[in-house]
């Protein structure tokens, strides 16, 4: 039951690229109506980037605005992990009450079951995390099935655990997948060529333009002299990470770490940025820079440099 969470809150309004960019969405209208029309078209998409950019939040508003309405009904998420297996997320025997064996289906297989008692409308699966587990190993044969082209039962195949005799599934074209994916962490898995070909990938990166300026200026009151020095210093530091060797672009310090959510309420914002230095965008460059750490310091420094007369008038 940990394994798959409905998201969002249901209300029946019309949801669309307006509302996320209303809720603090820092992509331009125009760049989401491409994103949009790529998940349309390819069916399956992969948002992909930096530590810090909203890949797991921008998927859920995608698949609302897909979708047409914020709904739990037709929205699920399931997070890939090292010891996620194809049983857990297709299909496989768990022990039941009995203490028995049951076949039962996983979160792909309920949603695709799902998608196909409702035909008029549209489903989404958010796979958080897509390269955390082994994507070929928990796909399995359904890999084949998400491609575009072969969502009918025309392609249909037997999977590798059946109900019956001759069972045999196919995918409904009204079933979306989108996944986020960490490119920054080499720890995880690659995607191999066969996963690549079935997904569009979107290349989201650090958002430090003018709506997020006015996002925390409008929201919390921040000074215009606050943000523009907040914006300098993860810039800077941005272009050295960027430059260096080790690292590269992928490895960049993302907005979601200098924008607070919109339930908070921030009173100090030079406590607040430190603190938010201090304990998280710190401890990520010793991360990086585990084998320099004088220059993890350092950049650290530059960030805190001063930071009182940053915010004095």
């Amino acid at each position: 039951d940990t394994l798959v969470e409905s998201v969002g809150t249901d209300n029946r309004s019309r949801y669309s690229i307006k509302n996320i960019c209303n809720e603090g969405s820092f992509v331009s209208e125009g760049v989401l109506e491409k994103i949009l029309e790529r998940l349309s078209q390819k069916k399956n998409l992969i948002l992909q980037g930096p530590p810090g950019t909203g890949k797991t939040w921008l998927a859920k508003r995608l698949a609302y605005a897909l979708i047409g309405q914020e709904t739990t009904d037709r929205v699920r998420a399931v997070q890939f992990h090292p010891n996620l297996s194809y049983e857990d997320f297709v299909r496989g025997w768990r022990p039941s009450e009995g203490g028995t064996l049951t076949l039962t289906d996983g979160p792909f297989m309920e949603m695709v079951e799902a998608a196909k008692r409702n035909k008029g409308d549209k489903f989404v699966l958010i796979i958080e995390e897509i390269n955390r587990g082994n994507p070929a190993q928990i796909f399995g044969e359904v890999l084949t099935l998400i491609e575009r082209d072969k969502r009918s039962p025309e392609y249909s195949l037997e999977l590798s655990y059946r109900r019956e005799k001759n069972e045999r599934v196919y995918i409904p074209d009204n079933l979306y997948v989108i996944g986020t994916m960490n490119v920054a962490d080499r720890s995880l898995a690659q995607m191999d060529l066969a996963l690549r070909r079935r997904f569009a990938f979107i290349d989201l990166k650090p958002e430090l333009g003018d709506a997020w300026r006015e996002f925390l200026i409008r929201n919390f009151g921040f000074q215009k002299l606050i943000v523009d020095k907040i914006q300098k210093r993860i810039v800077d530091l941005n272009d050295q990470i960027a430059k260096d060797p080790r690292l590269g672009t992928q490895f960049c310090v993302g907005h979601s770490f200098v924008t607070p959510s919109l339930e908070m309420e921030i009173e100090d914002a030079q406590e607040w940025f430190k603190q938010v230095v201090e304990t998280e965008i710190g401890p990520l460059l010793c991360h990086y820079w585990f084998d320099d750490l004088d220059k993890a310091q350092n950049a650290k420094e530059a960030l805190l440099k001063d930071l009182l007369a940053i915010f004095m008038p």
